[in-house]
């Protein structure tokens, strides 16, 4: 009694707060299934239409699987009944030139026709795909005009080829402050390369395919996620010739597979499988190298159906840990925003007409009002 007394008041409390229909009450036969699992779905208003009536000699208990893959399906069902299906049509290329330089070569930036979404693959196929510092300015470029494009709201990191993701540094070019330009001055831009990619307000995800190794490792591990193929290899070979990051590619290991694991992947410099990286952390899914780009699209369109501002200070707050206070400055600027939509025409007053006393007298009101949030 006391059981459905309490089952009684949940559902009067959800109807009461979210308008929803009371969630049906469960009989003792049907204690096997995910009690939890049906009120949360109730209150997302995600129920699906509810089962037909149990045939002659049929159990009473909904057919629907429950716990394990099974509840997963149902509530992928049910997502897409609700915001449909995740479109899976090709993507048309288009190159894309930022226009601030010359024509890109080490590097390829195309943009989707009629879709929010670039991609920047890293165009050295002959090297692996290792890195100048040419390439490194070349993706710069990129990302600068990728970010200050408002119809581009996810962008694509990959290399040229099935064979490398990207193989780190060009050694042949390693000189002992850094990587010879043209000039035969030495750089490391691309760790500017790697703050460039943390801070910029888009999602940006790592499409994997063979090695991602050295400093290709570390580019990878800065992007927001990691959609690899089952041939990808993944390790940091920067020990073997003296090298090393203390930046991000130590923190940001650490924090993606556990100090220890990080400490054997900089210790040992081994290779790893993508079916190991991912046991790790260091990858989100791992699917057959001919259906990589295919996935990394579908990713990429359900990005796109969210908030694209959300999106923008979520990434902020996640690497704030990491970033220190450079990752809160994000929050920040979007309550500047937020607060400036509020202020900006009293503000133009006082500046046109020099009224304080206007202005203080308006504020007072706002605040009395709660027309701004305290």
């Amino acid at each position: 009694m006391k059981e459905n007394h309490r089952e009684s008041e949940s559902a009067s409390l959800a109807t009461a707060c979210f308008h929803l229909p009371p969630p049906p009450m469960a009989d003792t036969s049907d204690k096997g299934m995910c009690t939890v699992a049906r009120r949360v779905a109730a209150v997302a208003n995600h129920l699906s239409p509810p089962d037909p009536a149990p045939k002659a000699g049929q159990s009473s208990v909904s057919a629907r699987p429950c716990g394990g893959g099974g509840s997963g399906g149902y509530m992928k069902d049910s997502y897409q009944r609700i915001h449909g299906e995740v479109p899976d049509h090709p993507v048309v290329w288009r190159t894309a030139d930022d226009g601030s330089g010359p024509e890109f070569t080490d590097v390829i930036y195309e943009k989707a026709v009629s879709e929010g979404i670039a991609k920047i693959t890293i165009n050295r196929p002959e090297r692996r795909n290792a890195f100048r510092p040419k390439t490194v300015k070349e993706l710069s470029r990129a990302f600068n005009d990728a970010r200050d494009d408002v119809s581009i709201g996810v962008i694509i990191l990959t290399g040229k080829g099935t064979k490398a993701f990207c193989s780190g540094g060009d050694q042949a070019l390693r000189t002992k402050d850094g990587y010879a330009d043209p000039d035969d001055v030495g750089r490391l831009n691309v760790l500017d390369l790697q703050v460039q990619i943390r801070r910029l307000p888009k999602p940006v995800i790592a499409m994997v395919a063979g090695y991602a190794v050295g400093g290709g490792h570390i580019l990878h591990m800065v992007c927001d996620l990691t959609i690899a193929a089952d041939n990808a290899i993944f390790g940091q070979t920067g020990p073997k010739v003296g090298s090393f990051d203390a930046g991000y590619g130590s923190s940001i290991m650490s924090r993606l597979v556990g100090p220890k694991k990080a400490r054997e992947m900089w210790f040992l410099a081994r290779f790893y499988t993508a079916s190991e990286a991912d046991k790790m952390g260091l990858v989100n899914i791992v699917v057959p190298l001919e259906n990589l780009e295919q996935e990394t699209i579908k990713w990429c369109r359900e990005i796109l159906r969210n908030s694209p501002t959300a999106i923008r200070v979520l990434k902020s707050a996640l690497n704030a840990v990491d970033d220190g206070h450079a990752g809160l400055q994000e929050p920040s600027v979007q309550t500047s925003h937020y607060t400036a939509i509020y202020l900006s025409v009293p503000v133009v007053t006082i500046h046109i007409f020099k009224t304080p006393t206007a202005f203080q007298c308006w504020v007072r009101w706002a605040l009395h009002t709660r027309f701004i949030p305290i």
